[in-house]
């Protein structure tokens, strides 16, 4: 097929930069965006996927991260959540060894270069999308959409939906995904750098390898099989040049029938099987690799996914759709975690938020008619591979094909941001074709735009360098969402701040009655000032709703013992031990109700039990000691001292 230069690519207000130059250009206004979350804390996830994730550790076997999900937990453990991303957690732990143990600054670095690199890439992305697919003498890609794929790619660099993968570490997972997803489909476009004349030939090398990069892209998270996909769409829309709409005709009226000898004689087949076999065999790993099946989430993770009625969850499922599109139209407000009533539920048909639906769903079936009916071959093109960049990457995301453990997720949108703002730069670009008398409007609007997403990014990345101003940004954002009171409460009281963690607690609780961890820790809290029926009732609570709440246990014991109710401190206690059989605390706890009622050889078990678990457990060592000094290391006489022990 014949390509020639966009016709509206002229019309882009961007000047023409030679390739390098470009994304060069692409790469600084991606720095420029994040650089001031460089020196941020380890907030929120990072706690548990590093900080507190074994398998970054040196002492370690490196062959856990290959048993081990994204957390550390076993991936056989019922527990467990299935994030099998072995490749990322390897690039945290290479982090760890380089910096010498758990410092940000260099995991921070990391994410943000990635970013850049990502963000450059994208121009040859774009390139091929909106422009087609042609080398030079050299091999090099041709682009016959330079100021187009620019604006896409600048788009994307500055996009503050990208700040959580980006700013938050964890988001290293997305990061790597891209990339690999990236390469996958450069390398893919590889096999088509046809060393002669003749338009069948392809390399099958490539395709293999794009097949191998695929697979690693899935090892750094599950949705990096999407590329499978955008290479099959983009061999069948660009490669094979298959019109959809005549296509689709041609089946329903019967119509000259389709010409097999022809997509054999071309390869597609070929390829679609490669892929097809390549796919399967991932997802048949994948599965096998998960050991215990799919991961078990509650109704607070995805309460759409819990309703009932299949309709009432259609449209919820929807209704979650719109507002991803508004996050990527829109991006002002945005949260660490849209859980927990952050999102009502949609219980009614007649509910004024289904407008949003039904403008959500007339937007893409105009898009998608456009794509498909347009008699512009370039504008099909771009407007159909800007779909299915936009769709594709989405689908695991989207509560289809499985249950997913959250309501909205900025970072699931990393990729599927790239196939809007190829959109978003298309419509720049047909703007300034149609309306030429307001180019200077359009250009200074394109301007702002930018400006604006650069600001959004240098802002929200700023409240992503700690927990204190990440939670707290989100108060105004979702004030229903019970998690965003729980860990701005749970940040005050690590400050000392308790007096204010009380208050947030306990709206917590009232937002969402059966939030057990913010009635374990408000109870704590509680016993600390010594408000010991109150912590009781609620831990309490908190244990009849969770009856395998080994923490809440514990400290229900701790406040029974304090209220001298021994015989049930003693039952709570072993409750705990039940629930967690390696739970060192809760063994010295239990020898401290011991020791106070003199039942010795039992507290110095308990204390010896805690020591085996947690040999650097220094309380119980210290108690151990002073319970043998005082009542004699054989048969423990009661002490001749007539003061009583004081424990620790």
């Amino acid at each position: 097929m014949a390509l020639s230069e966009v016709y509206w690519d002229h019309h882009i207000p961007l000047p023409k930069l030679p390739p390098v130059q470009a994304k060069v250009t692409v790469a600084l206004v991606a720095l420029l965006c994040f650089i001031n979350s460089y020196d941020g804390e380890f907030v929120f996830d990072d706690s548990e996927a590093i900080v507190n994730n074994k398998d970054l550790r040196p002492e370690t076997p490196l062959n856990n991260i290959w048993s081990n999900d994204f957390w550390g937990s076993n991936l056989s453990s019922n527990s467990s959540h299935k994030s099998y991303r072995p490749l990322t957690v390897f690039t945290f732990r290479l982090n760890y060894l380089l910096a010498g143990g758990l410092h940000p600054v260099g995991f921070h670095v990391l994410n943000i270069i990635l970013h850049a690199v990502i963000s450059a890439l994208m121009i040859d992305v774009f390139a091929i999308l909106i422009g087609g697919l042609a080398y030079d003498e050299k091999s090099k890609i041709l682009n016959y959409a330079p100021k187009t794929s620019l604006l896409a790619a600048l788009f994307f660099a500055a996009h503050p939906v990208h700040t959580e993968s980006v700013a938050g570490i964890v988001g290293r997972a997305d990061l790597l995904c891209a990339l690999f997803f990236q390469l996958s489909f450069l390398t893919y476009c590889k096999a088509f750098n046809r060393g002669s004349d003749r338009d069948d030939r392809f390399s099958v090398q490539w395709v293999v390898v794009s097949l191998l990069l695929c697979a690693a892209a899935m090892l750094c998270k599950e949705q990096g099989i999407t590329v499978l996909g955008v290479n099959a769409a983009f061999d069948v829309l660009l490669i094979c040049n298959v019109n959809v709409y005549e296509l689709s005709q041609r089946l329903l009226l019967r119509k000259n029938p389709l010409n097999v000898s022809e997509m054999l004689r071309s390869g597609l087949l070929t390829r679609l099987a490669l892929m097809g076999l390549g796919g399967l065999s991932m997802l048949y790993a994948r599965w096998r690799i998960m050991g215990t099946g799919p991961p078990a989430f509650t109704e607070v993770d995805n309460p759409a996914s819990f309703a009932e009625n299949v309709f009432l969850r259609i449209l919820n499922y929807n209704y979650y759709y719109s507002l991803n599109a508004w996050l990527l139209l829109c991006p002002w407000w945005l949260c660490f975690d849209w859980s927990m009533g952050c999102v009502p539920l949609i219980k009614s048909a007649t509910d004024w938020r289904m407008v949003w639906l039904l403008l959500l769903w007339c937007v893409l079936i105009g898009l998608i008619s456009q794509a498909l009916c347009s008699q512009d071959s370039q504008r099909r093109r771009t407007l159909t591979l800007g779909l299915v960049l936009l769709v594709v990457p989405f689908l695991p995301a989207c509560n289809i094909f499985f249950r997913v453990g959250f309501v909205i997720a900025e970072r699931v949108l990393y990729l599927s941001s790239s196939g809007y703002c190829l959109l978003l730069a298309y419509s720049v670009g047909h703007c300034c074709c149609c309306w030429t008398k307001y180019r200077k409007l359009l250009c200074a609007s394109v301007l702002t735009l930018l400006c604006v997403y650069v600001a959004r990014c240098a802002l929200r990345s700023h409240q992503w360098r700690s927990e204190q101003s990440l939670f707290t940004s989100a108060l105004t954002v979702c004030p229903l969402n019970a998690k965003v009171h729980y860990n701005v409460g749970k940040n005050l009281a690590d400050r000392g701040n308790t007096t204010a963690a009380i208050t947030y607690y306990r709206e917590a609780v009232r937002l969402h009655p059966t939030y057990v961890h913010a009635m374990n820790n408000l109870g704590n809290i509680l016993k600390e000032r010594n408000e010991l029926i109150e912590a009781e009732q609620l831990l309490s609570k908190a244990v009849s709703i969770q009856p395998d709440f080994a923490a809440a246990w514990m400290n229900l014991g701790i406040v029974q013992n304090s209220l001298q109710k021994f015989e049930e401190a003693e039952q709570s206690y072993w409750n705990a031990i039940r629930f967690r059989k390696k739970y060192p605390d809760c063994y010295y706890n239990l020898g401290r109700l011991y020791a106070d009622q003199h039942r010795f050889v039992d507290a110095l078990n308990a204390w010896r039990n805690a020591t085996m678990l947690k040999p650097e457990h220094s309380l119980a060592w210290n108690n151990m000691v002073i319970l043998l000094d005082n009542t004699g290391v054989r048969g423990l006489l009661p002490s001749r001292s007539s003061d009583q022990p004081k424990w620790c």
